[in-house]
């Protein structure tokens, strides 16, 4: 007897840009931009689909999208708002199953293995849940359904917006072997062009690879490499997972050694790890600045303050701070990261659960 699980991943469709544009009727059907004044040092948080084609992206810098895209609209986020519509999203997500593992306020697996909803029918379970969220909040989901959360994760972004796609475990491995491998999750831009000088450039050339040559070019991340290539996720949904800190980084093409371009990347990544940090609902203490110099040499310089991390525009002075005691300037650096930890301990303890496995029907 095959033994598969059936995984959804829900992924609310431009979710902050969408709550703003639900409850602002003058911003429907035109550029939206999340992220606040276009003309100080903040980054997208997400835009609308009408943004979009011109070029706008999360995490861009709002000065960026601006010159995209001057009439555009440029919003600050309303987290309050974010967080009320995630939890009546949340809410519909427990009426099917009680294995939910939310990643963010707009996205969550969900594990329906056992689900007598539908008659047992993932697909059927993910139609009606993207109903009811549209019923009860107005606001459009995306879902993707496989056997495990890599590939329902992929799924969910295949038919944005508004998209369902099914991935069965009969068509895992073939799917796989065509996803180019910077679509792969997992797989960051500076390792996707590591692949690609080793020439794998899909699923099937990663399964060419032996576990022992991505294990020597790929250290840990090898195995893990090694088993999406064959279709293997077995992580479990988990219902529940502390956070103990929560961190951005990234690896540059070309090594800078400008102190300013560090700080505008290191406002940059801040900006990311405060969003992530506010959506798992949390305050954090401490912020740790990580260098990799380009001789691969890295260190790192933390803070820890009394007071929540909470705004972005005061942060300045205190990365100024934190590179004071560095070399930035002196070498080039090839990494920076972020990480914001310490924090207040209001998260409510509960038992991870690990799902069942059984034979099931799909459609």
């Amino acid at each position: 007897m095959s033994t598969v699980r059936k995984i959804i991943h829900i992924d609310m469709d431009a979710f902050f840009a969408a709550v703003e544009q639900r409850d602002f009727p003058e911003y429907r059907n035109k550029p939206l931009i999340v992220g606040g004044n276009p003309f100080s040092r903040g980054v997208v948080a997400t835009c609308s689909y009408e943004a979009r084609p011109f070029g706008i992206h999360s995490a861009m810098p709002t000065s960026r999208a601006y010159r995209l895209c001057p009439q555009a609209i440029f919003v600050k986020p309303r987290f309050d708002a974010y967080r009320e519509a995630s939890q009546a999203i949340r809410q519909i997500f427990f009426d099917y199953t009680d294995l939910v593992e939310p990643l963010s306020l707009d996205e969550a697996y969900l594990d329906v293995t056992n689900s007598d909803n539908n008659d047992g029918s993932a697909t059927l379970i993910a139609k009606a849940i993207k109903a009811r969220i549209k019923q009860q909040t107005q606001l459009t989901a995306s879902a993707g359904i496989s056997y495990n959360k890599f590939l329902a994760k992929i799924a969910s972004d295949l038919n944005k917006p508004d998209g369902l796609y099914l991935i069965t475990p009969q068509q895992g491995v073939e799917f796989i072997g065509q996803l180019p491998i910077h679509k792969f999750h997992g797989v960051g831009k500076a390792t996707a062009l590591k692949m690609q000088a080793l020439g794998i450039h899909n699923g099937n050339d990663l399964k060419g690879l032996s576990l022992e040559d991505l294990q020597q070019h790929f250290g840990k991340s090898g195995l893990y490499y090694y088993n999406i290539a064959r279709g293997v996720d077995n992580r479990p949904v988990v219902s529940y997972r502390k956070s103990q800190s929560v961190g951005v980084e990234t690896t540059f093409q070309q090594d800078i050694s400008n102190t300013e371009v560090v700080r505008d990347h290191l406002q940059q990544l801040f900006a990311k790890a405060l969003t992530k940090v506010t959506e798992k609902q949390l305050s954090a203490h401490t912020i740790t600045v990580k260098i990799k110099y380009h001789d691969f040499v890295q260190i790192t310089r933390s803070r820890t303050l009394q007071q929540t991390i909470t705004d972005t525009a005061n942060i300045t002075g205190l990365l100024d701070v934190l590179l004071n005691n560095t070399d930035v300037g002196k070498r080039d650096v090839r990494l920076l990261g972020i990480t914001l930890s310490s924090f207040d301990d209001t998260q409510k303890q509960s038992q991870l659960v690990q799902a069942d496995l059984f034979e099931n029907t799909w459609l």
